[in-house]
């Protein structure tokens, strides 16, 4: 199992020191580092700064909103910083949701597995850059229906490095996951447990040898087991009431399928009303713990063979806003992984 370090998206400041944790990352052995964005940062000028300071260690978006960028320029990005990091890139997409891209980019947020199946096809094309790419879909046209009539046809005036950039899927429910399996040459989860694999088999049932699966999981170290848990609890009762629309919340669901749908209901409740300190002592701590790797060591340590047992082939270790901290926790883990 490969590690990875996921820088997340800056909050109110930029994330400290984000270059020395992935030059850190890079000494210790880590496989990736990973920059994310959602209507703050971008994630790929983080990327291009650790790219020049960096020579191995491989470069994930996880994940780049494909509503903020048409699939050619997202293309344009992408062989951009590939050929800035000789290679390294590998570009996680994903589609956000209804608040953010109707809200932050202008966009409905309309059939977005038809808009994803679309994007992905487009940018192939550009990447592969065989022949001017022009392509006609429900979500997409190329060259585009109405205007001038005057566009035509074209092809990057940049080779790009390779003909094939690596792309994983941030996904959650089954068909988007499925999508992930039959077009994408990997999987992002969030709040994945390694005890409940088993609600996606049908959804990769199409995956190739070599699928990645990369999967974001908190990281401490603490005696002190519901102290350590907290934080975890906070996230998730934000996921659940301020990260997506009530009716149309993407985690909500995804709880629903681990076994938490009753749970995950009264958290959303509670946060839309006000409650906040109520809604993270709904949070159930064995949901928080089945998805993090928390706890005194001997504990993670045995959690880390059962995250061993899965499909899951890489573990992005998320940063935490202690720069030493982060350190001890990425020299931890690779002494038991690698």
């Amino acid at each position: 199992m490969k590690l990875g370090l996921h820088l997340g998206y800056w909050q109110k400041h930029p994330t400290a020191r984000f270059i020395e944790l992935a030059q850190a990352a890079e000494r210790i052995g880590f496989d990736s580092v990973w920059t994310a964005e959602a209507y703050g940062s971008d994630c790929f000028t983080p990327l291009a700064a650790i790219a020049a300071h960096t020579s191995r260690i491989r470069l994930g978006t996880g994940v780049m909103q494909i509503s903020a960028r048409t699939p050619t320029c997202a293309a344009m990005s992408a062989l951009t910083l590939d050929h800035i990091s000789n290679g390294r890139l590998v570009l996680g997409v994903g589609v956000s949701g209804p608040q953010v891209v109707e809200g932050w980019y202008g966009q409905p947020f309309t059939k977005p597995l038809e808009r994803t199946a679309e994007w992905i096809q487009i940018f192939r094309k550009v990447i592969a850059r065989e022949e001017p790419v022009a392509f006609q879909g429900a979500q997409y046209q190329l060259p585009c229906a109405g205007g001038l009539g005057l566009g035509k046809p074209l092809k990057s005036i940049t080779e790009p490095l390779r003909k094939h950039i690596p792309v994983l899927l941030g996904a959650e429910g089954p068909k988007n996951v499925a999508l992930a399996a039959e077009r994408f040459d990997g999987w992002l989860p969030i709040f994945c447990s390694p005890y409940k694999m088993h609600i996606f088999d049908d959804s990769l049932a199409a995956a190739k040898p070599g699928f990645e699966i990369a999967a974001m999981v908190n990281f401490a170290v603490d005696d002190d087991l519901q102290r350590a848990l907290l934080p975890g609890k906070w996230t998730m009762a934000l996921y659940l009431g301020g990260m997506g629309a009530k009716g149309m919340n993407f985690h909500q669901n995804l709880l629903g399928r681990m076994g938490y749908a009753d749970e995950a209901q009264k958290i959303q409740d509670l946060f839309l009303a006000g409650r906040q300190q109520e809604a993270v002592e709904a949070v159930p701590d064995a949901l928080v713990d089945e998805i993090s790797l928390f706890g005194p060591l001997g504990r993670i340590r045995e959690r880390l063979q059962d995250w061993k047992k899965t499909r899951v082939t890489s573990l992005l270790i998320g940063h935490v806003n202690d720069y030493d901290r982060s350190i001890a926790n990425m020299e931890l883990v690779a002494k038991e992984l690698l």
